[in-house]
This record gives C-alpha cells, sequence and structure tokens, in this order.
C-alpha cells in the first residue's frame, strides 16, 4: 500500500471513530445521576488530556534519540517539533473543555486548582519550547538546546497527571486508571470513554504524520536554499 494511501485509510479512521464517539457520547449512553448531561464530556475531555501526556511523550523520546549520538539524526528533531506542535493544540483543548465542565460545576470558568495550574504550565512550557525552535539560525544548535528544553518540560507530565494526589483539589480523581485499578465507570459509558480515546489517538497519529511530511519538505527546501545560496556565491569570485 503506498504512503499516501495508508495515511488516508488512518485519516478515515480516525473521522469514523471520532464520529462513532460523538453518536455514543450524546445519544447512546445515559445521563448521570448526579452530572446529567454535563457527564458526556467525560467522552472528550480525559482523552484530550491523554493525547497531550502522549504527544510531550513522543517528544521527549525523539529528542532522547537526537541527542544520543548513535542515534542522532535531524528526523528526530522534526518528530519532536511535530508531536509537540500537536500536544499543544490538545492541551489547550484540556483547559477548554475543563472550563466547560467546570462552569456549571465550580461555578467558575477557571480557578487556580492543582491540576489545572499544572496543566496551563504545561501548555505554557510546550509553547516556549516551539518559540525556542525559532530562536537560533544553526541548525544543529537549535535542535540540540530544543531537545533539552522538551525534556525538561515533560517534566511537569507527571506533576499534572499525580497533582490530583498529591494535592488537595477541586478536580475529582483518575475515573479509570485510579491508584486502586477499581474503574469508576461501567457498561456503554465504559465502552464510549475507551472509544473516545481510540478515535483521539489516531486523530494524534494522523495530524503529527501530516505536521511531519510539511516539516520535513521545508527541512529539504532549506537545504536546497542554502546549496543554490552557494553556488551563486561561488559564481561570483
Amino acid at each position: 500500500m503506498a504512503r499516501k494511501s495508508w495515511i488516508a485509510l488512518v485519516g478515515a479512521f480516525a473521522l469514523v471513530t471520532v464520529g462513532v464517539t460523538y453518536i455514543m457520547g450524546l445519544w447512546i449512553t445515559p445521563p448521570d445521576v448526579f452530572q446529567g448531561n454535563l457527564v458526556r464530556l467525560i467522552y472528550v475531555h480525559p482523552a484530550v488530556a491523554w493525547v497531550a501526556y502522549l504527544a510531550y511523550g513522543v517528544t521527549s523520546l525523539a529528542s532522547l534519540a537526537y541527542l544520543w549520538k548513535k542515534t542522532r539524526n535531524y528526523k528526530w528533531d522534526l518528530l519532536a517539533a511535530s508531536s509537540a506542535e500537536v500536544g499543544v493544540v490538545f492541551t489547550a483543548l484540556t483547559l477548554i473543555t475543563g472550563s466547560i465542565w467546570g462552569r456549571p460545576t465550580w461555578g467558575v470558568w477557571w480557578t487556580w486548582d492543582a491540576r489545572l495550574t499544572t496543566t496551563a504550565l504545561l501548555l505554557v512550557l510546550y509553547l516556549g519550547y516551539l518559540a525556542l525552535r525559532r530562536v537560533s539560525e544553526d541548525r544543529e544548535q537549535r535542535a540540540k538546546r530544543s531537545a533539552v528544553a522538551a525534556l525538561i518540560a515533560f517534566i511537569d507530565v507527571p506533576i499534572v497527571h499525580q497533582s490530583v494526589v498529591w494535592w488537595k483539589t477541586l478536580h475529582q480523581s483518575a475515573t479509570v486508571f485510579n491508584a486502586d485499578l477499581n474503574p469508576k465507570i461501567h457498561g456503554e459509558m465504559a465502552w464510549t470513554l475507551l472509544l473516545g480515546f481510540l478515535s483521539f489517538t489516531v486523530v494524534y497519529v494522523w495530524m503529527v504524520i501530516k505536521r511531519y511530511d510539511i516539516a520535513r519538505t521545508q527541512f529539504k527546501l532549506e537545504d536546497q536554499t542554502v546549496e543554490r545560496a552557494i553556488k551563486e556565491r561561488v559564481g561570483t569570485i
């Protein structure tokens, strides 16, 4: 199967699974006894948060691969940047969906809760990472500095995840992956939640592939521009 074909297949699968999640979340699953229809956000909010974790994990692994001399290759740098960009999108979605849930539940759009604050910090850290990538003109220096910055920023990911355990917080504890490994959701609600995780993970994969292709094209264009400039310079001597 050609590369374009399987990428299109991934995109189609992402679209279908998101659509099925949407239908099940709105019309198949019942409202919650206490939260009513507000509970339907649970099929989106934890899933986009998980994708943000995944994206930053991939960025960190790719950064390590670039920093290690035996595996140093610019493809890892491009992958790290692509995954981080997608992660920033999903982190923003995490904060937005959380605020939508928090307004009727807590009475405010935002509060300096431990989970919310550490998640906002995570967004700022990776926005800083993306900004750092635009600072240096030297490609190798930029890649190394960015890789180190990505690894430092990732320290906040486990802090975000454990914040509801370490500090007194308004944010509820984990619904599925809790310390007791005792899921607090069952039946069609549980299946819809898991489908949400799957669908948004596939969306992440498709987005990273597309962003990586764009980054690789830009990389090649930069090389061609440099080669052309060198030829023009040599020709004038």
